[in-house]
């Protein structure tokens, strides 16, 4: 048996997010319905995709990509096993085309990526930041489809600052309730990672950082003027009151609580 956590995030396009550490587990041959991504965090893993081994250790560089409907078995490639992360996406997340391209390299070399898989699992970590999640799965999917199609990310031109500032007016509309990135890209017709990149171009920091800062500001009035902020947490657009705390503390290097005079935290 191994140490074993799963769940289904709020951000489309993830089927499941699963962490384990395994040391002497072996999978069967299996398949799944879904693009398998996966970082090793320590250890060594050994697979066979559609007849052919490969391995992957844990590095700061290595991703692992398996495609829906594919064959694949796993075990530990060390005796002290492997820790790994996975996300299971939706097999409309990458074209089907793309298939064969992963089948054939699934074992990929990109420390850009790695870091940038590493970074939404962050975020998924977190009840409420679903809207930084699907952000970082944006930018996530987009590399992937550089490795597997040799694509080129598009840099921001001309049009930056006017997506930008109307991607600013729906955020600053929305504190409470937020948008979807999803949303805001079919609204401003603008692929979602180009659009992240007007903003941040234009304004400095990702939308995602902005709005939560929106959120920040506005619970302090709020608790200022008497919030409880277990109220105030949900009130602006926290998932609840854990969540308020832990960006406030960034923010303001209190707690909310202690920041107005509230006798519990």
């Amino acid at each position: 048996m191994g140490d074993i956590t799963a769940w289904r995030p709020a951000v489309p396009g993830i089927s499941e997010v699963f962490h384990a550490h395994f040391v002497d587990h072996a999978y069967p041959a299996h398949t799944h319905d879904t693009w398998t991504l996966m970082i090793v965090d320590d250890g060594s893993v050994d697979f066979g995709l559609d007849r052919h081994r490969h391995g992957a250790s844990g590095t700061d560089t290595v991703a692992l990509l398996l495609p829906p409907n594919v064959f694949h078995d796993g075990r530990t490639a060390t005796p002290a096993g492997f820790r790994k992360r996975v996300l299971y996406l939706d097999g409309n997340m990458l074209p089907e085309t793309l298939a064969g391209t992963a089948v054939d390299r699934p074992v990929l070399t990109d420390g850009l990526l790695r870091h940038r898989i590493g970074q939404l699992h962050d975020a998924l970590g977190h009840a409420g930041d679903a809207f930084e999640g699907e952000s970082r799965l944006a930018f996530v999917r987009e590399r992937l489809n550089v490795h597997l199609a040799a694509g080129r990310t598009r840099r921001p031109g001309r049009e930056a600052a006017r997506l930008a500032v109307a991607l600013r007016e729906l955020l600053d509309a929305r504190v409470a309730q937020g948008i979807a990135l999803h949303e805001a890209s079919a609204l401003l017709r603008s692929h979602p990672t180009h659009l992240i990149r007007c903003f941040k171009q234009t304004y400095g920091l990702p939308p995602h950082v902005y709005l939560t800062g929106l959120r920040v500001d506005r619970a302090r009035r709020l608790l200022l003027a008497g919030g409880r902020p277990a109220d105030v947490a949900t009130e602006v657009g926290f998932y609840d009151q854990a969540h308020l705390n832990r960006h406030f503390r960034r923010h303001v290097g209190t707690t909310p609580a202690r920041y107005a005079g509230h006798p519990t935290s």
